[in-house]
């Protein structure tokens, strides 16, 4: 025990012996999650950011109040960021599938992989489908054998268990439902550039 004359010293807790890896208490550091979201029917998902949450659960809610209160959206999926695992990046218009390293996945029966590409940097990564391998650097191979890709230039690459994401219940899908009358979710309602237009005009001599 640390002894002082200043009181605040005597009032820190104890941080157990030193040497010794104490357990840390429940909550004391939050997990943290990526956030895909799909703007329309149709359109692929596209990674929007990252939420801390002690789970899952709370995690999507926590993405749906953060990234889906100001704009239209259909749904959205969250997935632990340490399930992502993510190819080597390249520049120059060098594609990742020049870099990826060759391996076969181990003998057994293959799992469902989500792949997400980032096809020009400083975008967001965007879903290009699904494949099945055993492991997510084999995944990520076949992606580019089923050319998945379009034939665009890849700079990087996520590869996700599909058992992995927590996805958008087909009843959860209402909770994005705007009703004609309640526009205010829908950013583009606010009509700013037709203010700052008719702003700009009464300025003018």
């Amino acid at each position: 025990m640390v002894h002082s004359l200043d009181p605040r010293v005597g009032r820190l807790p104890t941080i157990g012996t030193p040497g010794m890896v104490v357990p840390k208490v429940p909550l004391d550091q939050l997990g943290t999650f990526e956030v895909f979201v799909q703007p329309k029917e149709g359109k692929p998902f596209q990674h929007e950011g990252i939420v801390h949450a002690p789970d899952l659960e709370l995690a999507y809610v926590l993405a749906k109040e953060t990234f889906t209160r100001r704009f239209t959206c259909t749904s959205l999926y969250v997935v632990e960021t340490r399930h992502v695992y993510v190819s080597p990046t390249t520049e120059g218009g060098v594609s990742v599938a020049a870099v990826l390293p060759a391996i076969t996945g181990p003998d057994g029966e293959p799992l469902s992989f989500e792949l997400f590409m980032l096809p020009k940097r400083g975008k967001q990564h965007v879903h290009i489908g699904t494949v099945m391998a055993t492991l997510p650097q084999e995944a990520m191979h076949r992606g580019f054998q089923q050319n998945l890709h379009g034939g665009k230039t890849v700079y990087n690459l996520w590869a996700v268990r599909t058992t992995d994401i927590r996805f958008t219940t087909p009843e959860e899908k209402e909770l994005w439902l705007t009703l004609p009358e309640k526009k205010f979710r829908d950013a583009a309602e606010y009509k700013g550039g037709d203010k700052l237009k008719a702003f700009l005009e009464k300025q003018r001599p």
